[in-house]
């Protein structure tokens, strides 16, 4: 069986364990870990072995990071449905957010009867919350309302 180690520069090994320890995915950190570890000079194997992952996922890894280097660890952009409002909706979507507080309803209600694609409110907070927009319930409490009604009460105390 013919073994070949990976051969790394000063540069590369700083990087990788540099991702080890900081990079916040874990896939990357895993990845990052198995290069430095072929380059130590364990095999495909024993680096699956030690990881307790199977040896087709670490030689992915090793042809990746032959291929790509560091550009090779992060995950792969992946497919998806494409969005079902165009960028103009969104942006109009976000005037309106930044206008006036309105609810999801009321804002999606505002957006088909412009003329916009009919879409889930859910859509609506994922455009939103990827905008930055935090929001909660509003909670209206009776406690204060009560006191001040007993405080006042034509009885007396």
């Amino acid at each position: 069986m013919l073994r070949v180690t990976l051969v790394l520069s000063a540069h590369d090994r700083q990087a990788l364990q540099h991702l080890v320890k900081r990079d916040p995915h874990w896939r990357v950190r895993e990845r990052a870990q198995n290069v430095l570890l072929l380059a130590a000079g364990l095999t495909c194997q024993q680096v699956a072995d030690q990881q307790d992952l199977s040896m087709q996922t670490v030689s992915a890894t090793r042809r990746r990071w032959l291929a790509q280097g560091l550009a090779g660890l992060p995950d792969r952009a992946r497919s998806g449905a494409p969005s079902k409002l165009t960028a103009a909706e969104r942006q109009r979507l976000l005037t309106w957010a930044r206008a006036a507080p309105l609810t999801l309803t009321a804002l999606k209600a505002r957006h088909e009867a412009a003329g916009g694609t009919p879409v889930h409110v859910n859509t609506l907070t994922g455009v939103l919350r990827r905008a930055g927009f935090v929001w909660k319930r509003t909670r209206h409490s009776l406690k204060k309302t009560r006191r001040r009604e007993i405080c006042q009460s034509p009885t007396g105390d």
